[in-house]
């Protein structure tokens, strides 16, 4: 009997039937992918230099060599976007795991300690939390300064209590297992346990929260760079585009109106496949995508 290769287990996997099911969801990460690949490879796609300014050229609008026109310094919009992009994703990506790694961390802690240390850790996130996270971003961003490190830490150090708390509450309930109990009276340890059994418990939850979160924290960074607190010009960053564009809404609103639309799908796709990837790995909801077929297989046997 011949093995099946990683490829086609993940093909067969539960979760990928259920997430594929859904046609938003095919849409979204077809979009998602071609935005990643043409951050990637920018220099490439890429019409013109995103830095080159042409003082002659400025606020051309759409036209047949500039598709989306150019800003007020005479660059291309499209060639910013694509390379604004680069920026957006990688905040995206490390921001959340800083966040998961240090929440999820703290949320191990906080769960198995119990008692004073939980008491500590869980009143430092509820504090947190009571704090918008842009003005906890903002504040964070005016410690540490502008750049793309420094803003990826502010907006993951900003995300952390809602992965300690989800945390948390798994290590709560999956302590209380038996297989846990078995594992302590047969002699493992509590770090151990918290290791080997408990923790990878936790993760999936946590897996969906950064699936979702990667929307929120472009988002965020768009935000920031709108303020004037993000990425240092002249780095393109969508978010640096609409502030930049908006002043010339009168004139040519286009060149704010096309990075805000590209921050809007980024945030709307990641929400997308968020929501299909919570859905597929809850277990309460396993098996229905099967129910469901059944029901419209029955339906059209019956018309």
């Amino acid at each position: 009997m011949k093995k099946k290769s990683t490829i086609q287990k993940i093909k067969d996997s539960r979760i990928t039937k259920v997430m594929l099911a859904r046609k938003s969801v095919i849409v979204a990460l077809i979009i998602l992918l071609i935005m990643i690949l043409a951050a990637v490879f920018a220099p490439l796609v890429s019409p013109y230099d995103p830095y080159k300014q042409d003082l002659k050229n400025m606020l051309l609008g759409s036209t047949a060599g500039h598709i989306f026109g150019t800003d007020s310094m005479g660059r291309d919009v499209l060639s910013r976007i694509i390379y604004g992009g680069r920026v957006s994703f990688v905040v995206g990506a490390v921001s959340v795991l800083i966040a998961g790694g240090i929440g999820m961390i703290l949320g191990l802690i906080s769960g198995m300690a119990g008692g004073f240390v939980d008491a500590v850790i869980m009143r430092v996130m509820d504090a947190m939390m009571s704090v918008p996270m842009i003005i906890m971003a903002l504040f964070l961003g005016s410690i540490f300064g502008k750049g793309l490190g420094n803003i990826c830490l502010a907006i993951g150090i900003s995300m952390i209590p809602n992965y300690a708390r989800v945390t948390r509450g798994s290590v709560l309930t999956v302590k209380q297992m038996d297989y846990i109990t078995a594992g302590t009276l047969c002699g493992a340890s509590t770090v151990k346990n918290a290791i080997d059994h408990i923790f990878p418990n936790c993760i999936s939850a946590n897996l969906v929260l950064m699936t979702m979160n990667i929307g929120n924290a472009i988002l965020n960074e768009a935000a920031l760079s709108f303020l004037g607190m993000g990425i240092n010009p002249p780095t393109a960053s969508w978010g640096s585009m609409v502030n930049d564009g908006y002043t010339y809404m009168s004139r040519d609103p286009i060149i704010a109106i096309v990075p805000g639309l590209f921050i809007m799908i980024t945030v709307l796709c990641c929400n997308i496949i968020g929501d299909a990837l919570r859905d597929a790995m809850d277990p309460k909801l396993r098996g229905t995508l099967g129910k469901k077929k059944k029901k419209a297989k029955a339906g059209k046997s019956e018309g």
